[in-house]
């Protein structure tokens, strides 16, 4: 399947992108291939350089606001400096890497609910404003993933929201300035303990670390409260387990240790978040403005011009 969007040519006569992936989907590990095609305009133009980056929507906390903003967070430089003559076609081929860590956006053919992916080409003029395009990604879970999700299923866990949160779980190896939130409204048959639950996959080549924040119920004589759980899987236990009846351990072993958890976590109170706490105290407060390429108010809906389509569905 071949992911094409012409670009009108930047400026009045200057060269013009058109960015062609060889597949737009992919998996955390793998590579996106494609090319980059240049086309010369009406006079030679110096370009200094063509990069291509991973950019998606990033929730930040600050001093009780909550704003979303697009983030680059991982690019690569696929030509240095190049002369393009007049009406000069030049393709140039590239193979980027899909960070370990990068966040799921799609679930059997469907896109989650809150997610957004794209790869950006940035064509660096000189004595000009650098210009860029966007091209639509779909990032699949590696098999482990899918078996997890798969069980919440099958626990009768129902989908909410999916998105990605600025800044670091406290005590996990992450590489990316942000992690993503699972969201799901709990089954009848853990209604009565569980609210709601948010999963995060930290993945890295040996496995995946899966945390779990579970919204408890307050009972007759005590208040609702987040518990959470941290727990490793190797990416060789695809197979191996039965995924429904790990989950379920899972669960039940983070709702019931709530006490220990959280002078672990120091699970915080008053965190100003507008779904709960969040990750609470896990999170280690991340300085804004930090490398990464914030940019608030810059929707990456309104960069993708309408080409995404929320699946998932809201509840």
């Amino acid at each position: 399947m071949v992911f094409k969007k012409m670009l009108s040519a930047f400026g009045v006569g200057g060269p013009s992108v058109d960015t062609v992936l060889t597949n737009p989907n992919t998996r955390p590990g793998l590579t996106l291939d494609g090319q980059v095609n240049l086309v010369g305009g009406d006079a030679e133009a110096a370009i200094e350089q063509v990069v291509i980056g991973l950019v998606t929507r990033v929730e930040v906390e600050g001093h009780d606001t909550e704003y979303a903003g697009t983030m680059e967070f991982h690019r690569m430089v696929v030509s240095g400096p190049l002369q393009l003559a007049p009406k000069q076609q030049l393709s140039i081929p590239f193979e980027l890497p899909v960070p370990w860590e990068t966040p799921i956006t799609d679930v059997y053919g469907q896109r989650l609910h809150g997610m957004t992916m794209g790869l950006r080409t940035e064509l660096a003029i000189a004595r000009a404003v650098d210009k860029s395009d966007l091209d639509q990604v779909a990032v699949h879970p590696l098999p482990v993933h899918e078996r997890i999700l798969e069980a919440f299923q099958r626990l009768g866990f129902r989908f909410k929201h999916a998105d990605l949160e600025r800044g670091h779980i406290r005590g996990v190896q992450q590489t990316l300035p942000f992690y993503q939130e699972i969201e799901f409204f709990a089954s009848p048959q853990y209604a009565s303990t569980i609210r709601e639950v948010e999963l995060t996959f930290v993945t890295s080549q040996r496995g995946v670390e899966v945390i779990l924040e579970c919204d408890k119920r307050g009972g007759f004589l005590s208040a609702g409260h987040d518990a959470f759980g941290r727990f490793q899987v190797s990416h060789t236990d695809v197979d191996r387990v039965d995924w429904a009846q790990v989950v379920d351990g899972w669960l039940r072993e983070t709702t019931s240790r709530y006490g220990s958890l959280r002078s672990q976590y120091g699970a915080s109170h008053g965190h100003g978040h507008s779904r709960g706490h969040g990750m609470g105290g896990m999170v280690a407060g991340a300085a804004l403005g930090i490398a990464g390429g914030m940019v608030a108010g810059e929707m990456i809906e309104d960069a993708f011009e309408g080409d995404f389509g929320d699946f998932g569905g809201e509840e």
